[in-house]
């Protein structure tokens, strides 16, 4: 198994190298999208290695030493909108329910004292209001600019 999960991978926009032979690319989509962006085509595709919902993740517990996690931050778009195409979309209604089970099971795949990358624009949802749902704190990441990255780790349990 490879050490390293991205449930939400899209179209791997941060990944240095859109190949890495580490990680296991996972979305719920599978399409290949041409938009307009600021004038000029762009052509869009998500082609994961396992298609898969964050909030049920087809993986046994304690799989990954490293899960990434940057779920859609939008929940006001067009369906049919770039950005939409681009980042996905959150229920408006659902998003906390979604949110908070797609963080446990961020979690549940993480072996222990693994490690959890959360990366959340807070331009439509503020990130406290995020945290609050997922009833987590992060370890450290950043507090001040509207997209963060906020690190959590899976603390081995110690049996008493």
């Amino acid at each position: 198994m490879k050490p390293i999960l991205d449930v939400t991978a899209g179209s791997r926009m941060f990944w240095w190298d859109k190949q890495n032979p580490n990680v296991v690319f996972s979305d719920k989509r599978q399409e290949t999208y041409t938009a307009m962006d600021r004038g000029k085509e762009r052509i869009i595709e998500v082609k994961p290695d396992v298609i898969a919902d964050f909030r049920n993740l087809p993986f046994d517990d304690e799989s990954f030493h490293l899960v990434a996690f940057d779920p859609p931050h939008l929940v006001k778009a067009g369906d049919n909108s770039w950005l939409v195409k681009k980042y996905g979309k959150l229920d408006k209604q659902t998003w906390p329910q979604d949110l908070k089970r797609g963080f446990e099971e961020c979690m549940r795949v993480l072996k222990p004292n693994g490690t959890l990358v959360f990366k959340w624009n807070d331009d439509q949802i503020k990130l406290a209001k995020v945290l609050k749902v997922m009833q987590a704190k992060p370890l450290f990441g950043d507090k001040r600019s509207k997209t963060h990255w906020l690190f959590f780790m899976k603390l081995e349990e110690k049996n008493v």
